[in-house]
């Protein structure tokens, strides 16, 4: 949902998604001399619960002294930004939000303009799309504060589990738990396939009579190796296909087709790998499109896997399935499956990304692919966001790892860039903030496995490109992968724009403390009248600032 209102010259723009809610707020600039920052009250009448939103930031002057990692109300310590989001909205809610411009002093914080609007936030399972998203944030001060530095395990009655998960678990056992016995069968296409409470459910439900049958990735040990233990420990096997052949490549889908009869009805699909690592460590997706053009397609896919012929066959099949598009692609919904022949879906992401007017939003699980620093480089849009999981893909130290560090750095020096790069704190009462710990459930991607990009998110025609392939070269040619590109779905570009400002924030600080040094002070809020300049003019903040309260 987005919504628009102004009072006394204050405007505010609100984003609605599932979980979250983005805040973008302006005044005139002939109006923010001595301006103090923005105070955001939420009233929740479901909960019988208002209060005030709360950062992390104080003033000087009136800093009550809480101990590191503590909160402070915004109606005292306003937030020194043109742009917020409350990241403790439930799905399906009503809110409103009072949005205040104050001035004075710290100690005699004077309002001069108000504004209240009301949004609902969306409920994941509305329309035809079902959008989840894990916490994907494990690293962080709020996991402290709720459950100290317990691992997940040990936290009881399976709280940091349900905390983590953020639904999209409980999402995915109702997805199989609708099933019907003799109504519904699933075909289910898996890289890592070793969650065993997800495999039990997949038993049990074939026990009541279900018709399941699972593709899984054995072309490498890893995850080949613990997949098979798994499946043989939930009774499996004989519901199960290995894909091999391409063995030095990956079957790298995570999806679900769901059938009425033999009918293809819906699908189940994303970044989520079904193991304990992508439903409650790194950041995931989880996309549930109601279509059965785009399901029967899907099912198609899944029995070319199934035969598990050799590379070029398979090339061919899936081409045929999924051919690109030429002109563009249709309102709702068109699936690009891999692997292809050639680089064309890649390159046609590209045009996808190049055509962007306002915005381009984009996650990197393993480094930007050259076709995208060429994007980075010289697209025409004035809002370039960028999240990544490491600097660099995995390379060996030497000349090549340097270069590439340069490029990126290259690319983050240029005005309309903002990147932000995974990292948690790892030093106790660092600048104010409490010491974080990962989960250790997963080994090689900690932080961003996302693999989505969105165009234009608050124009008039957002699209959003989502799935499991990483926009890379190898998830073009060589691999198994299957992407969903979504025009003028406002709705689900909504969802997915709030959840990347939720992952980019909390990142893009953590990344931040790295040209810090550990002994310095946390930094207050400002009270010098120069905070809120830099949001205007032709500033990256501005730019930022100028994108959020332009919204169709």
């Amino acid at each position: 949902m987005r919504k628009t209102k102004t009072t006394n010259g204050l405007k505010v723009n609100a984003i609605a998604g599932t979980y979250v809610v983005v805040l973008a707020f302006d005044l005139p600039e002939n109006k923010c001399n001595g301006l103090l920052g923005f105070s955001i009250h939420r009233d929740d009448p479901q909960d019988n619960d208002s209060g005030y939103l709360e950062g992390m930031k104080a003033f000087e002057e009136t800093d009550p002294g809480y101990p590191a990692g503590s909160l402070y109300s915004s109606k005292d310590h306003p937030f020194q930004s043109f742009q917020w989001a409350d990241y403790s909205a439930k799905p399906g809610y009503t809110y409103t939000y009072t949005i205040t411009a104050l001035k004075g002093s710290p100690r005699n914080l004077l309002p001069i303009a108000a504004t209240a609007i009301k949004v609902t936030t969306e409920s994941p399972e509305s329309g035809n799309h079902d959008v989840y998203f894990n916490r994907g944030t494990a690293a962080s001060q709020e996991y402290i504060r709720r459950f100290g530095y317990v691992k997940p395990a040990d936290v009881p009655h399976n709280r940091a589990f349900e905390w983590l998960s953020r639904g999209i678990y409980e999402a995915v056992e109702s997805f199989v738990n609708s099933c019907v016995a003799g109504k519904h069968k699933l075909r289910i296409a898996a890289y890592e396939f070793n969650y065993e409470p997800f495999l039990r459910l997949l038993k049990t439900t074939i026990e009541r009579g279900v018709d399941i049958e699972i593709v899984y990735d054995a072309r490498k040990d890893s995850p080949k190796i613990e997949n098979e233990r798994k499946i043989a420990l939930c009774g499996l096997t004989n519901n199960c296909t290995p894909r091999t052949e391409g063995a030095s490549y990956i079957s790298h889908n995570k999806f679900i087709v769901k059938y009425e009869g033999d009918n293809p009805k819906e699908v189940w699909t994303g970044g989520m790998n079904f193991s304990q690592g992508g439903i409650f460590g790194h950041s995931n997706a989880a996309h549930v499109i109601q279509d059965v053009t785009v399901a029967q397609k899907y099912a198609e896919y899944w029995e070319c896997l199934k035969s598990n012929q050799k590379m070029i066959p398979t090339k061919k099949v899936v081409e045929n399935i999924s051919p690109l598009p030429h002109d563009g692609v249709a309102a709702d919904s068109t699936c690009i499956f891999s692997p292809r022949t050639t680089l064309d879906a890649l390159n046609l992401y590209s045009d996808f990304a190049f055509s962007a007017k306002s915005g381009l939003f984009m996650t990197f699980a393993f480094g930007i692919n050259s076709i995208f620093k060429n994007v980075y480089r010289n697209s025409t849009a004035p809002l370039r966001f960028a999240l990544l999981e490491k600097t660099t893909r995995a390379m060996a130290d030497g000349p090549a790892k340097d270069q590439e560090i340069q490029d990126i750095q290259d690319l983050r020096n240029l005005p309309q860039n903002i990147f932000a790069i995974g990292d948690f704190i790892k030093d106790n009462e660092f600048l104010g903030w409490v010491k974080e710990r990962l989960t250790g459930f997963n080994s090689k991607v900690n932080y961003i496995h996302n693999k989505f990009m969105l165009i234009d998110p608050l124009g008039k025609h957002p699209i959003v490109i989502t799935g499991s392939a990483n926009f890379s070269n190898a998830s073009t040619t060589d691999n198994d992968e299957n992407m969903l590109v979504i025009k003028d779905n406002k709705r689900v570009a909504d969802i997915y724009l709030g959840e990347y400002m939720r992952l980019f924030s909390h990142f893009s600080f953590r990344e931040s403390l790295k040209w810090r040094k550990p002994d310095d002070k946390p930094k207050p809020l400002r009270n010098d009248n120069v905070w809120w300049k830099d949001n205007f003019g032709t500033t990256p903040r501005a730019n930022r600032k100028l994108f959020f309260m332009d919204m169709k």
